[in-house]
């Protein structure tokens, strides 16, 4: 079994055999009982032929070289098959912090600050959003100003459907009819009586824009004023009124079925706002209607118009369907 051993281990086989060379045949006869520097090894096996002193020395040379040899080359082995381990594994330390370092610039490129050309094309995106909205904004409102200027030219685009029969009571308590206004050419005008501002602005600017047209134009034209409160604007009321504004300004009212129906034919819109007992006002529109001799309709004015723009509106529009019907 030792000698498997020693077989088996180099290092050992050399110390062995590094320990009998020193041993001579002298101590090898005179040990009683026989020396065995190892358990197992028979005493036999150390007896040989005694050797010269110097053959002795060469002899154990010759061993401690052998030794130191295989010692050397089983301690390159093993730190070769070390360093070559480490260096593998060197090696995939290595990979692994290119690989690492490889991610970690990859992520800081991915999630660094936005670029340049991001930068640019977020700015031309920004400017070509504007742009088209400019763009679109401006054509709308030049659709709506061709479309109100359209509307404007009345009977050169065709008559609108606006006016009918209607049968109403003047400030005077007579019954009065569309019929009476026949051969006249007549402004006229939706509001009420309790109108703080608006009513009596519009009214005084038809009184002299009328006066303007006869005196420049030497045309006669009607005004007329019809409440669209029919509930507070009595026959009576409706008098004191009118007479405030011009003597030739006729008032009309009537019940609310009445004023509605007319209300209807005209396309004016009112309605009750702020109810506080028997005080309150009326919303309603802000247009007067230009109506020819036949009682058609002609064009409309917006509260956007003073004297002179009414009247030479006014007075363009009779020279104009005089000059058609002629």
């Amino acid at each position: 079994m030792a000698t498997t051993a020693l077989s088996r281990n180099p290092t050992l086989g050399c110390i062995y055999r590094s320990l009998a060379s020193k041993i001579t045949l002298s101590q090898l006869r005179t040990t009683n009982p026989p020396f065995r520097p190892f358990h197992g090894f028979p005493p036999q096996s150390l007896l040989r032929p005694p050797l010269p002193q110097s053959e002795i020395h060469l002899d154990a040379i010759y061993r401690r070289f052998l030794c130191s040899s295989t010692s050397t080359a089983t301690a390159s082995q093993a730190s070769s098959s070390t360093g070559g381990s480490s260096e593998g594994n060197s090696g995939k330390g290595d990979k692994s912090d290119q690989s690492q370092n490889t991610s970690e610039q990859g992520k800081s490129v991915r999630g660094g600050p936005v670029s340049w050309l991001s930068f640019l094309l977020l700015v031309a995106t920004g400017a070509g959003v504007i742009f088209y909205y400019d763009n679109e904004k401006r054509r709308h409102i030049e659709d709506i100003n061709n479309a109100s200027i359209a509307v404007k030219q009345g009977p050169s685009v065709g008559k609108a459907a606006i006016g009918g029969p209607f049968s109403l009571v003047n400030h005077n308590g007579k019954a009065v009819t569309d019929g009476d206004f026949l051969g006249k050419w007549t402004v006229m005008y939706f509001g009420f009586t309790h109108c703080p501002d608006i009513c009596p602005d519009e009214l005084q600017k038809l009184a002299a824009a009328v006066d303007k047209i006869k005196k420049s134009a030497g045309i006669e034209v009607v005004p007329v004023f019809i409440s669209v409160d029919p509930e507070r604007d009595t026959v009576e009321q409706v008098h004191e009124y009118v007479k405030e504004f011009h003597p030739n300004l006729i008032g009309l009212t009537g019940n609310p079925e009445e004023i509605k129906k007319v209300a209807r034919a005209y396309r004016v819109y009112y309605m009750k706002t702020e109810e506080e007992g028997s005080d309150y006002l009326v919303d309603h529109s802000i247009v007067m209607y230009l109506m020819d001799p036949n009682m058609e309709f002609v064009k409309f004015y917006g509260k956007n118009n003073d004297v002179d723009a009414l009247s030479d509106g006014i007075i363009k529009e009779i020279k104009q369907y005089k000059k058609v019907k002629a």
